[in-house]
């Protein structure tokens, strides 16, 4: 049985432990608490990913953000969500009480640190691959209209630019048709 002391001990070489990886990736701490912390990990298609690492007795959470709860199609928003839950990995998709989506993994807290890299790397590119294909599932009506208000203004279409193939055709009945 190990006394508080050890146990602060190892709480706080995890932590330090999380620290020098985000020093050394070049990736942005965001919060430290006693037993917390929060990278933020850039990416491509969704900008940037927070994943909150919670170290508990005896393992560790970390839990990301992907995207709020769907406008639209709900069922096949969550059915695309338990459906990617099958393939082996170390991370799944989960929702909360408000239907919004996070990815999280769990790992005792001895391998945390030699498997940090890749349970983020796993994290990043879940999250990633994912948002532009759950953006389309359950926001494409809102995603239509916003692209057809910024036509009609004369707007930048830069941000929503990776999506110009879907909501720029005939089938978007929000645009003026000439």
């Amino acid at each position: 049985m190990t006394s508080d002391t050890e146990s602060t001990n190892d709480t706080e070489t995890i932590l330090a432990g999380v620290r020098q990886w985000a020093h050394e990736n070049e990736v942005e701490v965001d919060a430290v608490e006693d037993s917390q912390i929060a990278v933020v990990l850039p990416g491509e298609k969704k900008l940037k990913t927070t994943v909150s690492i919670t170290i508990a007795a005896r393992t560790v959470q970390l839990q990301a953000f992907v995207i709020r709860h769907p406008d639209e199609n709900s069922e096949e928003f969550n059915r695309w969500l338990l459906m990617k839950n099958l393939k082996p990995g170390p991370v799944s998709f989960g929702i909360d009480a408000l239907g919004d989506v996070y990815l999280g993994a769990s790992v005792p807290r001895d391998r945390l640190l030699g498997e940090l890299d890749s349970l983020l790397g796993a994290i990043l590119a879940t999250a990633d691959s994912s948002f532009n294909e759950l953006l389309l599932i359950g926001f494409r009506t809102g995603m239509k209209k916003e692209w057809a208000w910024r036509i009609s203004r004369g707007e930048s279409t830069r941000n929503p630019a990776a999506f110009a193939d879907v909501l720029s055709g005939d089938d978007n009945e929000f645009l003026e048709q000439t």
